[in-house]
């Protein structure tokens, strides 16, 4: 797992910005710790997706310099920058079986078979994938969809990072509630260096142990999300319609 640093990052998507207003993601002197699990919250237009895309390295920054444990990826792209990502839409071979998808990853970067078996009889212990393994990935439901996609981020124990991009917005609610604990409950198991991109709040405050709030291309606040719900910066921060919905989650 890596800590993620970021050296005065800033983006405009035009390619001669004018101003502040032209970046969608303004300078930002911040770091992810290594092992923590942080949330980017905000409404569409904050930056959070556009910060994620960054660190992922599907977007190069206009400015600034990204560096893992120290190291400069600013310029390198995703496969160089050993990380996993987790999609709002499952990235799974419906051709494949449960078990061939999660075997994938190792498989394609030529790692004994005997350890592609073990890695992935851990992986399916975890989120309950077992009975499913030998089943084609066509016609599984969507929460078993996005657990398979979910394993496949989890399977290798090498990367710098784990990033998920609004991973549950396509589940019903049931659903959603039951892979935000397995998220959850993996992440205090592996200890991986965790950003969840969301605007549901509950999902940053059940799944973070630090929130970056975002608004206007700026983290406002980042913090505990007791910290964030009881000591907010501004009226922003203060998430105040939304403070009995959410109390019960903070940690």
């Amino acid at each position: 797992m890596a800590r993620i640093d970021f050296e005065s990052v800033a983006h405009a998507y035009s390619a001669q910005p004018r101003g502040p207003q032209d970046y969608a993601l303004k300078p930002l002197r911040f770091a992810f710790e290594d092992g923590g699990a942080y949330a980017l919250l905000g409404p569409s237009g904050c930056g959070k997706t556009t910060l994620l895309n960054i660190i992922s390295g599907l977007l190069q920054p206009s400015e600034g310099r990204v560096l893992f444990d120290g190291r400069d990826v600013t310029r390198l792209a995703p496969a160089q920058r050993n990380i996993a990502q987790v999609f709002q839409f499952p990235v799974i071979y419906d051709t494949m079986t449960v078990g061939e998808n999660l075997a994938f990853p190792l498989r394609n970067r030529g790692v004994a078979p005997a350890a592609v078996a073990k890695r992935v009889a851990e992986v399916a212990a975890m989120l309950d994938l077992e009975p499913l393994l030998k089943r084609r990935a066509a016609g599984l439901c969507a929460d078993q969809k996005q657990k398979i996609s979910l394993g496949r981020g989890l399977v290798r124990e090498d990367v710098a990072a784990i990033l998920f991009d609004e991973p549950l917005s396509n589940l019903d609610p049931a659903l959603r509630n039951q892979v935000r604990v397995d998220i959850r409950r993996l992440h205090d198991k592996l200890g991986a260096t965790s950003v969840y991109v969301t605007h549901d709040q509950t999902e940053a405050m059940t799944l973070a142990d630090q929130i970056a709030l975002m608004q206007d291309g700026r983290i406002v606040q980042c913090a505990p999300p007791r910290e964030l719900y009881n000591r907010p910066n501004d009226r922003f921060g203060g998430l105040s319609h939304h403070r009995r919905r959410v109390a019960r989650y903070a940690h």
